[in-house]
């Protein structure tokens, strides 16, 4: 089992297999996306070695993210691959959700059991604003279609000051007949988005003690799971999550480490570099890659410092899928 210097351990990796995305959301990539083409990220060669590593290693859950990782036209392959490795047994990915009521049942049958989709409004209108796309209603459809093909669905939204009581209001009741998890995330700095964090940043602090307030119950985490606190209420079909990094000790429960698409290791969101693993992932090297991952675990942090204004080397958040 990897572990740092401080005791944490860990046993869930988030890999991203591409930078791009094709929607322009305010807070990640409001001018479009202007990167690499899909072809100079990690090939699914690279990626097998990558997770054959990390699963003797003690990693059990492989989190595939973007960018947009429906974009790659070997996505349902990567699922697959990461599927029959021994030793990893939950697959979750992170998406807009366009291409779910197309590909959903694909994905579950390749082998994925969870897709979180992000879906900051429930009006059309402020959808269209938020991520320059007017697909609200094709990503619900997809939603529709997940929850049958038997996926896990969550629902990440991210905390702004425009944040209205209406259009929590209108989450809340989409909540009572909706079987999925709804997170809301505190609004993270990065390099190329102070001013926006300076103008948007709110603490999720507020929404906890509303819910509460409201009856609503903390959920025990999973061994596995992210940094979501949970919460339940037996009127709601659905479940409300809360990601506050910003929140005192966020930090001590950390248990993933990332892979960016470009096969670099990066043992924070907030990393000031990544560390280059792409020579051994080439050459298939598997024993190279976990020499260098476990000592490379001795420079890890205790904090992300994001309460000190450190965004390290991340420009915006798709270049690790947050």
């Amino acid at each position: 089992m990897l572990e740092d210097s401080f005791g944490r351990r860990f046993h869930y990796l988030r890999l991203s297999i591409t930078e791009a995305c094709n929607f322009r959301c305010q807070y990640c990539l409001p001018d479009g996306y202007d990167g690499p083409p899909n072809s100079a990220f990690l090939n699914i060669h690279e990626i097998q070695t990558l997770l054959t590593a990390f699963a003797q290693m003690g990693t059990s859950k492989v989190r595939i993210t973007g960018g947009e990782p429906s974009l790659r036209r070997d996505f349902t392959d990567i699922i697959a691959a990461t599927a029959n490795t021994p030793g990893i047994n939950r697959i979750a990915a992170t998406s807009h959700g366009a291409r779910l009521a197309k590909d959903a049942h694909r994905w579950a049958q390749a082998g994925l059991h969870q897709v979180n989709v992000s879906i900051d409004s429930l009006d059309p209108n402020q959808f269209a604003l938020i991520t320059g796309q007017d697909k609200l209603k094709q990503i619900l459809n997809g939603l529709d279609v997940a929850v049958e093909a038997g996926l896990n669905v969550k629902i990440n939204t991210v905390l702004l000051q425009d944040f209205s009581s209406n259009r929590l209001q209108r989450f809340l009741t989409w909540l009572k007949t909706t079987p999925v998890t709804l997170r809301f995330i505190e609004l993270m700095e990065t390099g190329e988005h102070h001013n926006f964090f300076n103008q948007q940043h709110m603490s999720g602090a507020p929404l906890r003690d509303k819910l509460l307030a409201e009856g609503w119950q903390p959920i025990i985490r999973r061994r596995d799971a992210g940094p979501a606190q949970e919460f339940c209420h037996p009127d709601y079909a659905g479940n409300i999550g809360l990601i506050m990094p910003y929140s005192k000790d966020f930090c001590e429960s950390c248990n993933r480490l990332r892979v960016a698409a470009s096969g670099k290791l990066h043992l924070c969101l907030f990393s000031e570099q990544g560390l280059d693993l792409r020579h051994y992932l080439s050459a298939g090297d598997v024993e190279g890659v976990k020499q260098f991952v476990t000592e490379s675990l001795g420079d890890k942090h205790i904090s992300h410092y994001l309460q000190q204004g450190s965004t390290g080397a991340t420009k915006h958040l798709a270049m690790l899928g947050g």
